[in-house]
């Protein structure tokens, strides 16, 4: 979605030519990987972070057409919302230093970032929903100026056959409103880190990374407040999923936003099978190149958004690659708890993936999305259902499993030992103090009751770069 679409219109027949594109690059995606047409090298590392612009008053800024013309770089790129920016980072093979030099790059975009921010009186927040943001925020007027994202909007609203999208949220408080366009989605900003597999191993990866979603959001959460209302610890969660909901009221149809439908058995590319079977075309733009570049099959499988996304990219070679997109975590709360928090993802997904007796075999994707969704309401508190059919706390699981896998899988890839020690010890205070960005937040807030001060505190907190179980409260 990341990329610019052509076009002012669509009519039944760019539908149509849209779809037959999109099946051939589907079955030559099939054939490909059963041929060994896809990479096989070894795992490399990536990220994505979404970022919002605000203002001194702490509220969310619509400036991010001029800020990312003074910024200009190919690192920056604009988010659906006028106050939102995306920061990417340079792929690395996950080997030698490979964690610090990810840190290394973000801290640079960010400090680049945040100089030609402050020249505007504003500055970058990563936070997963900014405490101070307002309805009247997420209006049709802060949407980016690109064709894709009007498109976006007006073929959702047409599938929904112009109803209005209902947000209903009950967690510690309860919230629910009608929005009339898919700006809430801008509300819900995240660190969305990828991970390139050999082709051989992308569907056990892909697996691992399913059972792994809850007690990573659970590690990660940082969005407990949307519109001045305490809901779930991770409210992006049934936020996102209820932003961009194509369901017409009473018409049964796959959600865009959703944890998946199963387990992938042995074939990747189901995942873009099922795309083509299950979801109706959002952009139906033709886009020039040869049936192997999968254009068509990367824009709509970008208008999908699973909680974990199989992607199609391309070396440097040219040759087609897979990897995992995992999409749980938030923005924030420091640089250094989004690089341990990937460090951990990289690790123990590894270990998982490469375990003797496969981890999908030991827990039905049923009772790892049930897993997923209490992990994101409740946190470190969340009470999960983990292999061997043992009920732990989603904390006590982190903490006295996961953690030690993580380690032991950032020591077999040969990472650097001084990078997984700093990441792992982020994690292991974090879990010490049962503290991640929500609870933080949560915390603050019930001491102070202010919003305002909340999101001053914790700006504050992070540019002193500190991990989030050093903030004091």
């Amino acid at each position: 979605m990341g990329k610019e679409v052509a076009g002012s219109g669509c009519t039944a027949d760019d539908f149509e030519r849209f779809r037959r594109r999109l099946e051939e690059e589907t079955r030559h995606a099939h054939t490909a990987y059963f041929r060994g047409a896809f990479a096989s090298d070894a795992l490399v590392a990536g990220f994505e972070l979404e970022a919002w612009l605000i203002g001194q008053d702490l509220l969310p800024v619509p400036r991010n057409v001029s800020f990312l013309a003074r910024l200009d770089s190919p690192l920056v790129v604009p988010e659906l919302s006028r106050f939102n920016v995306e920061l990417n980072g340079t792929p690395q093979p996950l080997h030698g230093s490979a964690l610090s030099r990810l840190e290394s790059e973000l801290a640079a975009t960010w400090a680049q970032c945040q100089r030609v921010a402050a020249a505007d009186d504003s500055t970058l927040l990563a936070i997963g929903t900014l405490p101070t943001l307002r309805e009247e925020d997420l209006s049709l007027s802060n949407m980016s100026p690109a064709r894709r994202y009007e498109l976006l909007n007006e073929q959702i609203l047409r599938l929904r056959g112009g109803s209005p999208l209902s947000l209903n949220i009950s967690g510690i408080d309860t919230l629910s409103t009608i929005h009339s366009d898919v700006m809430l989605e801008a509300a819900t900003t995240s660190f969305q880190v990828h991970l390139q597999v050999p082709a051989g191993e992308a569907a056990r990866a892909y697996n691992a990374s399913l059972i792994l979603a809850a007690p990573l959001v659970a590690l990660a959460a940082n969005s407990p407040f949307l519109f001045e209302r305490a809901l779930w610890h991770e409210t992006r969660v049934p936020l996102f999923e209820q932003a961009v909901d194509c369901c017409d009221p009473g018409c049964p149809q796959h959600m865009r936003v959703t944890f998946g439908s199963g387990y992938l058995i042995a074939d990747p590319t189901a995942c873009f099978a099922e795309n083509l079977a299950n979801y109706a075309v959002l952009l139906p733009f033709a886009i020039a190149g040869p049936i192997e570049s999968y254009a068509h099959l990367r824009l709509h499988n970008g208008t999908i958004w699973r909680w974990n996304r199989m992607l199609i990219g391309f070396d440097d070679r040219g040759q087609p690659h897979l990897r995992i997109e995992q999409r749980v975590m938030p923005a924030g709360p420091s640089i250094v708890d989004m690089i341990a928090n990937a460090a951990f993802y990289y690790g123990t997904v590894l270990m998982l993936m490469r375990q003797p007796l496969a981890p999908e075999a030991q827990i039905s994707f049923a009772e790892a999305r049930e897993n997923f969704y209490r992990a994101a309401r409740y946190g470190l508190d969340a009470q999960l259902l983990w292999l061997g059919s043992q009920r732990v706390s989603a904390g006590e699981l982190l903490e006295q499993q996961l953690l030690p896998l993580a380690r032991a899988g950032l020591e077999r890839l040969d990472l650097s030992t001084a990078d997984v020690a700093r990441y792992m010890e982020v994690i292991a205070g974090r879990l010490r103090r049962r503290r991640n960005g929500a609870a933080w937040q949560l915390a603050h807030h019930a001491r102070h009751h202010d919003f305002a001060r909340l999101t001053a505190d914790y700006l504050d907190h992070q540019r002193h770069l500190m991990p989030v179980h050093e903030w004091p409260i």
